[in-house]
């Protein structure tokens, strides 16, 4: 089974193991490496793609410690070692974006690249954290299933929640999210409410960086990526029409499309 023993924390990970270059995807909260299929899908036949479960969400172990962001940075960079996989194109969704971030102040060796999907640079703002810290401790008492309504509307935007067309893939992403278990959950949801900002340090980073947000997104607006774009020289934005905070899920040909003109224009031989 893919699992490899990080940081003392049993990790599920999924490599395609083949590819001039690597692209690891690490996923939103709530979520899995499951949310990048259809990115992997689209290059696995050009690049080397690997997607991890950060810990206390999908397949991976539910530690009792280890969940604030500079801890799962680690885990990232101990990975990236464990599979000699740098360095690497990184794509981080959200919560994958917040490790993305620390990975090009802190290590930008490792990174080739950064893509940052739906995410920020800034520490939760003091309303959403109160929002976000109840609906947490109601998930670790009761389940989910309680707050799942108030959930999917923070988690998708409001043409995939619509579309008659996208209803089986509500479903099954509904489902997954339900079947969460509440301490991981918990877990990993404090980690994302107390993280601190890293916007002041986003003046360092050096390697390409592409900016992607949909323009439906209520979690992390288009107004923090673009406060990311202008503070990271020489990056690039992309906003996708009727894209949430899923974008990967909700628009997987638009993010596609967006990376593949990304890594092209970092090798404009291809």
């Amino acid at each position: 089974m893919p699992y490899a023993n990080i940081n003392g924390a049993k990790l599920w990970y999924t490599d395609t193991e083949l590819g001039e270059s690597t692209i690891l995807f690490v996923h939103g909260l709530l979520m899995s490496g499951d949310m990048f299929a259809a990115q992997i899908a689209a290059l696995t036949a050009e690049y080397r793609c690997i997607s991890l479960d950060l810990r206390g969400q999908g397949r991976s172990e539910i530690s009792d410690t280890g969940y604030d962001m500079d801890s799962l940075a680690k885990d990232v960079v101990a990975l990236i070692q464990h599979l000699k996989s740098g360095p690497c194109h990184f794509v981080g969704l959200s919560m994958g974006g917040f490790i993305g971030l620390r990975l090009a102040i802190h290590y930008p060796r490792l990174l080739l690249s950064l893509a940052l999907l739906d995410t920020s640079a800034d520490p939760e703002p003091a309303a959403s954290a109160r929002k976000y810290r109840i609906m947490a401790w109601i998930a670790r008492l009761l389940g989910i299933a309680p707050v799942i309504g108030r959930v999917m509307n923070i988690m998708f935007g409001k043409s995939f929640l619509a579309d008659p067309g996208k209803q089986a893939l509500r479903n099954s992403w509904k489902k997954h999210i339900l079947d969460n278990s509440r301490s991981g959950l918990f877990r990993a949801a404090n980690g994302v409410i107390k993280r601190a900002g890293v916007y002041e340090q986003l003046g360092t980073i050096r390697c390409p960086t592409v900016v992607i947000v949909g323009d439906e997104d209520v979690a992390t607006p288009p107004s923090r990526a673009r406060r990311m774009h202008e503070a990271i020289s020489g990056s690039r934005l992309v906003t996708l029409t009727g894209a949430g905070h899923s974008s990967s899920i909700e628009q997987p040909e638009a993010v596609n499309l967006a990376l593949r003109d990304f890594y092209s224009s970092l090798n404009p031989a291809a």
